[in-house]
């Protein structure tokens, strides 16, 4: 599964967490001076096409006075609007607030996209001091009485208020908010309230910095170019590269990706090199030292649940899920189970044979989680003649980007694109495209940030700098990121199949956010229910192996020969191989994100790693060779990532693809009617209606579970 960008509303300010770009000089300590504010671009909304911040001019010292002025204006519109003499109307409280805190919804949206794509040390020593602010100040909003008074007022006549659809949503979801951050509660309660959430902000800045930085330290350095036999000339000489900048010159370095399993281990044909990089991935986080993160994970689990409790929900997961399409603990820990069983027979199928191959090459051990990739290729090649590793000279990252994923936009939905190189970046890895509609007219930004870099959180995400509203007057300026690694200077990206589906994939949530067509900012593009927001996206993903568009971008690098039929075949014909490692990897996190969350304060464990063991027992996914895809340790999605008790909406949202995925073959497939039917909704309606609505809108009816049990190999004809 892919980690991706989930927006997080509050009094129309959106709160994404990412990482800061400028020199490493700001005095971070000090209560920041007041600037002249011609002097600070943050100050005002950026000159450059809709808005698209001025990355050359911003520096590291602009942040601090910006965040400051910014809550204090806020703070002074909220104020204003909770001290207005006049009787509540929808547009003195409602609207009013949709178009406070501009200036601070600007400075964040920066400042926290790029924490997570081009940090340093002054951003997060920065990071850590915003993190009880923006919570105090979040909280001074939400548990304003007279505030709530208003929106309450509102609501209760909602009914005589005659409201257009969005409108009326809109105070739906505004008293919802204000009722969910605590706004019946006493003063006493509030206090505490205040107290539990300034320190879970720190704790989520603490992990997710803890993380990064024993993701570095826990790199593998190699001795010599023979222990990385298999790797690829270009993947080698990445290596020697990552060393070279650890002052290791003549050694290789092999960096770690944020998930448990890791890329290298497909192919290096030495046992133990591939062992010492399993071993170096599950140790993140509980280690020892200051990255150690076990005392954060319980001091965040007993904190949720003691907030929980105090907002009048048994758990944490029953708080979270109440506001997601789940609504239950039940419904999610149903479908857990549903799929558990069957996902972990296939892992175990396929376990046996790897274990077939292992035992017939004279191996003389037992198959274990650092040999599952290496001998699944193997058993791949031996039952479909198919080395994965085949295919990556037919995906060139730019013809990927260009020829399959801008491609099927442009016959899905009549977009085109043009690199625009005028427009300042961050990082001069970034690109820009500007994207025009079928009209002709221009729709949005598109900013790429492909390649991993030591100061960029692991994964893939997408997330807006400026989001659509007429309200506002505002365009999309979208962002997708990744993290390939960067090959040598001069040689070609050629990528995995899992990279060209994953930036097939971040592309269905930006065009979430390019089609946004919504009034009110508070519906902007993705901001919808966590197990809805990767509903667009994975629907995107099928596009990448449609033979069309596959054959338009899968063309050798250096022949421009298209791929070859046979391996075409191969491809489609393999797509449900390994998915019992797939889905078991991703049920294990599942499951202990659920496990967490579901405590109550008197139960939270005192050792962590025991606690992971027996959820995974207890719920019959314990299987030593298919570890969990993140481990509590470094379980950044659910301890940091806005994704707490909610990772279980990949499968929740993969109902829903797999039956949009019948839909569109149903309906002839890559065609612009089906591609605007979708459009028009779905996905241009952003947060504006109830997400399960729109499904039903654009489907005709329900979703069915049958179509997921095929595509993850868990139906009854599969499991024969």
């Amino acid at each position: 599964m892919r980690q991706s960008y989930v927006l997080l509303v509050a009094v129309g300010l959106a709160f994404a967490t990412a990482t800061v770009y400028g020199d490493d000089n700001a005095a971070i300590s000090k209560p920041p001076v007041m600037q002249n504010m011609s002097d600070n671009p943050l100050f005002a909304a950026s000159a450059l096409q809709y808005q698209m911040p001025a990355f050359d001019q911003i520096r590291n010292e602009h942040f601090a006075p910006a965040f400051a002025e910014g809550m204090r204006q806020q703070m002074a519109e909220v104020q204003a609007i909770a001290n207005n003499p006049e009787l509540p109307s929808f547009d003195n409280t409602v609207v009013a607030m949709e178009l406070s805190g501009q200036l601070l919804n600007r400075v964040r949206k920066v400042f926290f996209n790029l924490v997570a794509a081009n940090t340093n040390d002054t951003f997060s020593a920065m990071q850590r001091e915003l993190a009880p602010q923006l919570a105090a100040h979040s909280d001074a909003i939400m548990l304003n009485e007279k505030l709530f008074k208003r929106v309450q007022s509102l609501y209760e006549r909602r009914e005589n208020l005659g409201l257009d659809a969005e409108s009326a949503y809109l105070l739906e979801r505004y008293h919802t908010d204000f009722v969910r951050a605590g706004a019946q509660l006493s003063d006493t309660d509030k206090q505490k309230l205040k107290a539990l959430n300034a320190e879970l902000a720190q704790l989520s800045t603490k992990f997710s910095q803890s993380v990064l930085k024993e993701r570095d330290a826990s790199a593998v350095v190699v001795e010599s170019k023979e222990e990385l036999a298999g790797l690829s000339d270009s993947r080698i000489a990445a290596a020697a590269d990552a060393a070279k900048a650890r002052g290791l010159t003549g050694k290789y370095v092999i960096a770690l990706t944020n998930t448990t399993d890791q890329p290298s281990e497909g192919a290096l044909i030495n046992r133990a090199v591939r062992k010492r990089i399993h071993d170096a991935s599950v140790a993140r986080g509980s280690r020892g030292g200051e990255f150690d993160t076990r005392d954060v994970v319980l001091k965040t689990v007993k904190l949720r649940a003691e907030r929980a409790q105090l907002l009048g929900y048994p758990n944490h997961a029953a708080y979270q899920l109440e506001d997601e399409t789940a609504h239950t603990v039940d419904a999610v820990n149903n479908l857990l189970k549903q799929l558990a069983a069957p996902a972990v027979a296939n892992a175990r199928k396929e376990a046996s044979a790897m274990q077939q191959v292992i035992d017939a090459e004279k191996g003389d051990f037992n198959l274990a989680a650092q040999d599952w990739d290496f001998y699944t290729e193997k058993v791949r090649k031996q039952r479909y003649d198919f080395d994965e590793a085949q295919l990556r000279p037919y995906f060139e990252l730019n013809s990927v980007m260009q020829n399959g994923v801008f491609y099927a936009a442009n016959k899905l939905y009549g977009l085109t694109f043009k690199e625009r190189k005028d427009l300042p970046v961050y990082n001069p890895d970034v690109r820009v495209f500007e994207v025009f509609d079928a009209d002709g007219k221009s729709l949005a930004l598109f900013m790429v940030d492909l390649y991993a870099r030591s100061n960029k959180q692991g994964g893939a995400w997408m997330n807006q700098y400026v989001g659509q509203s007429s309200l506002l007057g505002t365009h999309p300026v979208i962002a997708n990121h990744l993290n390939i690694t960067k090959p040598a200077a001069g040689e070609p990206t050629l990528m995995t199949f899992d990279e060209v589906t994953t930036m097939f994939h971040e592309f269905g949530h930006a065009l979430h956010g390019m089609f946004s067509n919504v009034k009110y900012p508070r519906f902007s593009g993705t901001a919808v229910p966590r197990d809805f927001v990767e509903y667009p996206s994975q629907v995107n993903e099928m596009w990448a192996a449609w033979p069309e568009v596959l054959k338009n971008y899968a063309k050798h690098y250096k022949t421009g020969e298209p791929l070859p039929q046979d391996l075409l075949d191969k491809v489609l014909v393999t797509r449900k191989f390994n998915q019992g490692f797939k889905t078991t990897e991703y049920l294990a996190a599942s499951l202990l994100d659920q496990r967490w969350h579901q405590l109550t304060p008197a139960q939270v464990p005192t050792d962590v790693l025991a606690f992971e063991a027996d959820a995974l027992h207890q719920a019959g996914a314990d299987f030593a060779p298919v570890p969990p895809r993140y481990r509590s340790t470094y379980f950044s999605h659910t301890f940091s990532g806005g994704y707490s008790a909610g990772y279980y909406a990949y499968i929740w949202s993969e109902e829903l693809v797999a039956d949009s995925i019948d839909w569109f073959k149903e309906n002839g497939g890559l065609l612009r009617k089906n591609g605007d039917w979708f459009r028009s909704t779905l996905l241009s309606k952003g947060g504006s209606a109830d997400a399960m609505g729109l499904f039903r809108t654009f489907r005709g009816r329900d979703p069915i579970i049958e179509p997921l049990l095929i595509r993850r190999g868990l139906d009854a004809a599969s499991q024969k």
